[in-house]
C-alpha cells in the first residue's frame, strides 16, 4: 500500500524525542503504511523499530491499542517502548512511537526455509496472539502474511497495528483477497469472526498462492464465495486435515478466537497432520506440555462461559 506520509529518514541520522530526548540512530527502513514508516534504529545498544506518521490522532490509536495489551500481559516484555515528537528539518513536528523489534521472516518465508512441518504449530501461535487482542477489545483487521512474523520454534508476533480497530466497529484498514467483505462471506465489522476469516485466508494463501491469484483475476464479484477458497484447501496436502477448521472459520462457526484456538490444537496432534518434532530435542516435548495446560485452561473458560458448541469434543 502507498503512502502520502512522504518524510524521509537517512541511515545514520539521529531522530532525538522533543520530550524525553533520548535518541535513536536510524538504521533502515523496515516498512511503511497507509498511516506512517517504521525504521529500524538503535538506542543504548539495542535495536528497535520506530514508527513515525504525520497524523497523531491515528498514531494514538495504535497506542492505546498496544497500551491496552501491556495492561492484559504483566510481567512480559513491553512491545511499546516509548512514544515521542520529533521535530523534522524540515520544521514540523511528527509523532513516533518506538517498539521492540521482532526479529524473524514473514510465514511464506519461514516455512519456504524450516519446511511445512512448521505451519500447525505457527498457526496456534497466531490464533492464541489473535485471541489475546480480541480479549483487550480490538480486532486486528489488516491480518496478512506481511503482518505476521515468524522466529524461532514457530513463535509468531503481530507487527503492524495500524489496522487494529476497536470491537463492534467498522474495520480501518484491510487487504482486499483477505477481506470476508470481497468474498462476498459477511460484513466488514471489527470482531474475531473477521479476523478468523483472514486467518484461514492466510492458511490458504500459504500454500496455494498461485492458484488463489488466479482465481481472484478471474471470478466476476459476484461470484466469490467461500466455496472458491474452500476447493483451494481441498487437494492440498498440508491443509487437508484442517479443512474442518478452515471451514467453520470461513463460514463463522466459532463463537471467538480462543475457541477456535483450542479447536486447531485438537487437531494438531491427530491423524495426518505433519509437525516438526525433533529427536532428543527437549523444547518440543516442553511445548507439548505447555501447550496442553493453554488447552485446559481454554476448556476450563469455554465451559465457564458456555462457549463449547454441541459436537466440538
Amino acid at each position: 500500500m502507498t503512502t502520502s506520509f512522504d518524510i524521509r529518514l537517512a541511515r545514520g541520522s539521529v531522530l532525538t524525542g522533543k520530550w524525553k530526548r533520548d535518541q535513536y540512530r536510524v538504521d533502515r527502513l523496515l516498512g511503511e503504511g497507509a498511516n506512517g514508516k517504521v525504521y529500524l534504529v538503535e538506542h543504548l545498544g539495542r535495536q528497535f523499530a520506530l514508527k513515525i506518521g504525520g497524523d497523531a490522532v491515528d498514531l494514538q490509536s495504535e497506542i492505546n491499542v498496544l497500551q491496552s495489551l501491556a495492561v492484559q500481559k504483566k510481567g512480559a516484555e513491553p512491545f511499546l517502548v516509548a512514544v515521542d515528537d520529533f521535530r523534522h528539518e524540515d520544521g514540523r513536528e511528527y509523532p513516533f512511537y518506538v517498539m521492540r523489534y521482532v526479529k524473524g521472516s514473514t510465514l511464506n518465508e519461514f516455512l519456504h526455509r524450516e519446511g511445512a512441518d512448521w505451519f500447525p504449530l505457527i498457526g496456534f501461535h497466531l490464533l492464541g496472539r489473535l485471541a489475546a487482542l480480541h480479549e483487550a477489545g480490538w480486532a486486528f483487521g489488516d491480518l496478512k502474511q506481511e503482518n505476521v512474523m515468524a522466529g524461532e520454534f514457530g513463535r509468531v508476533e503481530l507487527v503492524d497495528y495500524g489496522g487494529v480497530t476497536a470491537a463492534g466497529k467498522s474495520v480501518k484498514q484491510f487487504t482486499e483477497i483477505y477481506d470476508r467483505g470481497y468474498w462476498n462471506a459477511g460484513t466488514r465489522t471489527a470482531e474475531g469472526s473477521y479476523d478468523l476469516f483472514s486467518f484461514a485466508v492466510l492458511c490458504i494463501q500459504l500454500f496455494e498462492g498461485k492458484r488463489l491469484i488466479q482465481v481472484t483475476q478471474t471470478l466476476l464479484p459476484q461470484n466469490r464465495n467461500t466455496e472458491e477458497l474452500l476447493k483451494l484447501a481441498a487437494g492440498n496436502s498440508a491443509l487437508k486435515p484442517f479443512n474442518g477448521w478452515l471451514t467453520k472459520a470461513l463460514n463463522g462457526g466459532f463463537a471467538n478466537a480462543r475457541e477456535g484456538a483450542a479447536a486447531w490444537q485438537r487437531l494438531m496432534y491427530g491423524p495426518g497432520v505433519r509437525m516438526r518434532r525433533q529427536k532428543g530435542s527437549g523444547w518440543v516435548k516442553g511445548l507439548f506440555a505447555a501447550s496442553m495446560v493453554v488447552l485446559a485452561a481454554t476448556v476450563v473458560w469455554m465451559f465457564a462461559e458456555g462457549a463449547i458448541p454441541d459436537g466440538l469434543w
